[in-house]
């Protein structure tokens, strides 16, 4: 059995027990003001991470190019409460601008 083998079944078996644990929690505990509250913003803060990561590494290195511009005008855009597919729209050709000229 290969190592990658292993990995994917201890993975497995990690995220069987948190899905079960998340059954048997009480629901006193999730009715609690403060938990409902961190559990709102964890998409948030995982989305946040993802999308810094994703603009600025490649591979292991921190790297500032198009993509930081194309960041910077969807926050710029959604600091003016535009719709999404403005936002995303305007990202993309922001960032593909600053590409095909550099």
């Amino acid at each position: 059995m290969s190592a990658m083998w292993v990995a994917t079944l201890v993975s497995s078996l990690i995220c069987y027990i948190l899905k079960y644990l998340g059954y048997a929690i009480p629901e006193s505990f999730l009715a609690n003001p403060r938990v409902q509250r961190i559990n709102t913003l964890i998409p948030i803060v995982l989305l946040s991470a993802l999308v810094g990561v994703q603009a600025i590494t490649n591979k292991s290195e921190i790297v500032f190019d198009q993509r930081i511009a194309g960041v910077a005008v969807a926050a710029i855009a959604l600091k003016f409460k535009a719709p999404f597919p403005v936002v995303i729209f305007s990202a993309a050709i922001t960032s593909a601008a600053i590409y095909n000229w550099l």
